[in-house]
């Protein structure tokens, strides 16, 4: 458990705690929407079981994200692996996964936590709960790039209806 901040964010959705459990614990689900926009995601292991991994690489696809990640001295695809803490399908997902590309910056664990609570009529309220980076700056972009995967999920779920 870290000792920086957490931070919240929080959307509803048209549709049910059991298909956005679908979409963060499944090759395809996670493949459809995760990584911020003008990224893409591969799974190339998901072992989905407290202690079990997710492991996938995410690529720089869109300009604007290629061109940052070169002036930033980052690879074009990460390689990142989540470990599961905890599962209580389809209500709670904690994993950890560590921060180990930032240049200069040694490498740090962040936990997140995904809770759905259905609201009625056919919807889901998620909470997403997250560790704050290690300073402002990566913090403000962590959350940028979690708003980016909550809108994307949203738009996913819009089109499924």
């Amino acid at each position: 458990m870290s000792e920086r901040p957490k931070l919240t964010l929080e959307r509803t959705y048209e549709a049910s705690p059991e298909e956005v459990w679908e979409l963060w614990t499944t090759r395809d689900g996670i493949e459809s929407w995760m990584g911020p926009d003008g990224f893409n995601v591969e799974v190339r292991k998901l072992d989905l079981r407290p202690g079990g991994d997710l492991v996938y690489a995410m690529s720089a696809v869109a300009p604007e994200q290629v061109e940052f990640m070169t002036k930033a001295g980052m690879p074009l695809v990460n390689e990142h692996r989540f470990t599961y803490v905890e599962l209580d399908r389809p209500r709670r997902l904690v994993y950890r996964d560590m921060a180990d590309f930032i240049p200069g910056v040694e490498p740090y664990e962040v936990e997140t936590v995904v809770e759905l609570h259905a609201v009625g009529d056919g919807r889901v309220r998620l909470v997403l709960t997250f560790d704050a980076m290690h300073d402002e700056r990566w913090t403000q972009l962590a959350t940028m790039g979690r708003e980016s995967e909550l809108h994307k999920l949203g738009e996913l779920l819009a089109k499924r209806e």
